[in-house]
């Protein structure tokens, strides 16, 4: 059995005091609906409550898909650094990042670069190759392989939209041909849903098509994602299956918001390749934000694990 979890969409706060240079640029935009909308909802005290009720699950392995930060500064992306360091170590935890680790031009790399132990493949340098052919990355861990592609990208004020390049997806396909060659449970993380329809257009992911042939032709079998702060799921059709997508509320949004409470997604993977049996558990910040509950139980492929029960009325979900 093998246990992994998923959060995404940290936002980091409160914002550092910005210079006027670093505020004459797209973050000038972000600078204002942070303290017009995000700093009402988004809080640390929900994101401590967050990661101290995973620690509890014992997870084998936990995946963050972006936005660790939001305006992308120089002190931002140091403090998400050591934030990375305190929750886990950097072989049990993966990261790709999102469309506010990539703010303005420069900062996709500047904060890839800070993160590249949580980044990199198992096979890479060590130290950051200082190039944008990071991605995809491969790791493996037990049964699973991570695999993780970038859409951070800077795009113009007013815009949040992410971009998967066609060099990305025609590795991304080897990637996936290698893991499933080796009978591995393949697990793709990117920030933007890859889904048609799954967020508005200035918010969507440029290259969703080429995403969905790459998922086709190389095979899956679970795609996670962040950014749009919704727990919600899709599917996927591939030559070998249908593929389920699993999107995941903000880690840090606090109650009272109009969009879900905070909440992590724990994987339970038993099984072998052609009869895997993954379990979906959602864990969510209550109503009085005062704990974390489980709130949706979910069986995506085959059976529950025999050491877990299942309510009846969750299997209906």
């Amino acid at each position: 059995m093998f246990k992994f979890a998923h959060i995404s969409d940290i936002h980091l706060g409160p914002l550092p005091k910005l210079t006027l240079r670093e505020l004459f640029s797209k973050r000038i935009t972000g600078f204002v609906n942070w303290h017009r909308n995000r700093r009402k909802h988004l809080f640390v005290n929900t994101l401590d409550l967050l990661l101290s009720d995973l620690k509890t699950r014992e997870p084998d392995h936990l995946v963050v898909t972006g936005d660790l930060v939001n305006l992308a500064t120089g002190i931002e992306i140091r403090l998400a650094g050591e934030w990375l360091e305190t929750i886990g170590d950097p072989a049990e935890t993966t990261v790709v990042p999102g469309n506010h680790d990539a703010y303005v031009p420069g900062a996709h790399n500047r904060s890839v670069k800070a993160w590249y132990p949580f980044i990199r493949s198992d096979d890479a340098p060590k130290t950051w190759p200082e190039d944008d052919h990071v991605f995809p990355t491969f790791r493996r861990r037990g049964p699973v392989a991570i695999i993780g592609c970038s859409t951070s990208n800077a795009t113009p004020p007013f815009s949040a939209s992410g971009y998967y390049s066609p060099r990305q997806a025609r590795e991304t396909v080897n990637l996936l041909k290698k893991a499933g060659e080796a009978g591995l449970f393949r697990v793709v993380l990117i920030h933007h849903p890859p889904i048609h329809g799954a967020t508005s257009s200035h918010k969507r992911m440029i290259g969703i098509r080429r995403f969905a042939a790459a998922i086709s032709t190389g095979g899956a079998e679970l795609v996670l994602h962040g950014h749009t702060h919704l727990n919600t799921l899709y599917w996927l059709k591939s030559h070998h299956g249908q593929v389920p997508v699993v999107g995941i509320a903000s880690a840090s949004q606090g109650p009272g918001g109009h969009k879900p409470r905070a909440a992590y997604n724990l994987f339970t993977l038993s099984g072998e390749p052609g009869a895997w049996n993954l379990l979906c558990e959602r864990y969510s910040l209550t109503e009085k934000g005062d704990g974390i509950a489980l709130d949706n139980s979910r069986l995506l492929y085959g059976e529950a694990p025999a050491s877990v029960s299942i309510p009846e009325a969750a299997r209906m979900l």
